[in-house]
Parts: structure tokens; C-alpha cells; sequence
């Protein structure tokens, strides 16, 4: 009898090596297994450096911005025929849209020249006060961080928090994670 268990034993391991070999090696265990080291070999060198040339000074540029608003999940898209002075901004706004709405940003070289245009604002109208709207129908929404003020123009209040929070956690730090 135990001869019989021993063919059947050799027959069985010779067939499944015999099929093994014919066939290639397609199915999604093998090719996961041959993979998943080389991914995640892979992913971690990258997660870590980062090439691009935004700095990390504690200030806001706008690649830091746009870069922000697209880990939070934003489209942004750059409105650059936009010229438009902004009354009581001394500086140029840079203008982008996600998806319905319209941020502008302002960019000061110090944070103390963004105190000193918003001092002089009517924060719920974003203007110099007593004067209409310059916004349009739309009300506009005033975010300040460090040496950036913005202003949000959206109906959609999830869409103005989401952006409100990506914008005052801060500019990129020093010594931060790039």
C-alpha cells in the first residue's frame, strides 16, 4: 500500500510542477508578490525628498500655496489674464479659480505689510468701509496667514472651510518635511 501513496504522491507533485511551468506566471498572487516589494522600495525614497525649488522659510510664495491647496484636494487652475487692483490691497492679487469659486491671493514680503492693508479694511466687505462691494454678488470671505491675505469668493460654506484651513495652518516652516 504504500507504494500506491507514494505514485499518487509523485504523480500529483509532477503534475502541478509539469502545469506550473507551462503556464506563465499571470495570476495576481505571484505578480503581487514579485511587486510589492519593489513599490514600496520605491515610494519611500520619494515621499521624503522633495525636488521642488518652493521655500521653506516660514513665509507664503504662491508654488507653496497652490502646492497647499492641492494636498487639500483642490483643482487650481491659474487665472493669468487677470490684472486687477484690488482697492485697499496695495499689492497684486494672483487669481485662480477651484472649480466654481475664485480665490485671489496676496502676497506682502512681511507679514507686517499685510497688518497694515487689513487695519484699514472693512473685514466683511473686504473694502475700504462705507464703500459697495467690489466682490460682485458673491460675498466675499478674508483669509489671512503670515505674510498672505486671500479672499474667497464661493457659495459653498464646506468649500470656503476647506480652503480657510489649508491656508491659516501656515505657511511651510523651516527644518519642515518637504
Amino acid at each position: 500500500m504504500k507504494p500506491i501513496y507514494l505514485t499518487l504522491l509523485v504523480a500529483t507533485v509532477a503534475m502541478a510542477c509539469g502545469k506550473a511551468s507551462k503556464t506563465p506566471a499571470t495570476d495576481s498572487a505571484s505578480s503581487n508578490v514579485v511587486s510589492a516589494p519593489v513599490a514600496a522600495n520605491s515610494a519611500t525614497p520619494s515621499s521624503t525628498v522633495d525636488t521642488s525649488p518652493c521655500p521653506h522659510d516660514g513665509k507664503w510664495a504662491l508654488c507653496s500655496v497652490e502646492k497647499r491647496l492641492k494636498q487639500s484636494g483642490f483643482v487650481v487652475k491659474r487665472v493669468d489674464h487677470d490684472t486687477t487692483r484690488r482697492t485697499g490691497f496695495s499689492v497684486r492679487p494672483a487669481v485662480y479659480t477651484l472649480g466654481q469659486s475664485r480665490l485671489e491671493i496676496f502676497l506682502y514680503s512681511d507679514s507686517a505689510s499685510v497688518a497694515k492693508d487689513v487695519a484699514k479694511l472693512d473685514t466683511l466687505t473686504v473694502g475700504p468701509p462705507g464703500s459697495p462691494s467690489q466682490w460682485g454678488e458673491v460675498p466675499p470671505m478674508l483669509i489671512r496667514s503670515a505674510n498672505l491675505a486671500a479672499v474667497l469668493l464661493s457659495t459653498s460654506a464646506t468649500q470656503a472651510e476647506r480652503v480657510s484651513l489649508a491656508l491659516t495652518a501656515g505657511p511651510p516652516q523651516a527644518g519642515s518635511p518637504r
